[in-house]
């Protein structure tokens, strides 16, 4: 394989059958496919999946693990709900590790970091121009996993990629309700532009108010339509 190619299938590794039945259920669940509240019964996920029992119960207790999915008694594993309890609490955790993640990354980060940044956010603005969601979301995965990096904090690195799905689904949930996802991306714009913009600059407090506008802004929206 050519190091062209090796480029261009970077973003789609291969992968085990408890990775690809973890990635098919998150999708499902990120883009409503699966509804909060829907019943994941083991037999119909292998069968939607096409995917043996091992796999799949190794991909719930992922999802589980990252809060998508969750497990009542006498009732099985079911699609996390999105109520304003649920949605609090996710932005109550982000305020504190996406904010400390963005001041640490504005005094850490390096130019490399910055560079890839720079490229990502850009990447992102022609995934909206061409009306491509599954490459958007993909990049903005990719745009906090650096900025997770650039922290140099072991601990955010960890956190930051488990709770990018939650939030994830309560944006989509968002542009759901707006009618086109497309129209929910003035504020993520100035997010990404206004950290790259700190982070070329080492201006921490810029950073950091520019994540705290960005996550109370969505949370905003998200209380005005629950």
């Amino acid at each position: 394989m050519t190091n062209t190619e090796m480029s261009e299938n970077q973003d789609f590794p291969v992968v085990s059958l408890a990775e690809k039945a973890y990635q098919l259920l998150v999708r499902k669940i990120t883009h409503l496919e699966l509804r909060p509240g829907s019943v994941l019964a083991e037999k119909w996920v292998m069968a939607e999946l096409g995917i043996g029992r091992t796999p799949v119960r190794e991909a719930l207790q992922r999802l589980s693990a990252e809060g998508l999915v969750s497990h009542m008694p006498n009732r099985g594993m079911l699609v996390t709900d999105i109520s304003a309890s649920n949605v609090q609490h996710i932005y109550e955790f982000r305020s504190v590790i996406d904010v400390f993640m963005a001041r640490l990354a504005a005094t850490r980060a390096t130019k490399s970091n910055i560079s890839e940044l720079t490229e990502l956010a850009k990447k992102m603005v022609q995934a909206t121009d061409a009306d491509d969601l599954d490459l958007f979301i993909r990049r903005d995965q990719q745009f906090y996993e650096t900025m997770a990096q650039a922290s140099q904090n072991i601990y955010v690195e960890e956190a930051v990629p488990r709770i990018f799905n939650l939030h994830l689904r309560l944006w989509l949930f968002i542009s759901n309700k707006v009618g086109d996802w497309r129209d929910t991306m003035a504020v993520h714009e100035e997010m990404t532009q206004g950290i790259v913009n700190a982070f070329r600059a080492r201006t921490p407090d810029d950073a950091e108010l520019t994540m705290k506008m960005y996550i109370s802004r969505r949370q905003q929206q998200i209380k005005g339509l629950l």
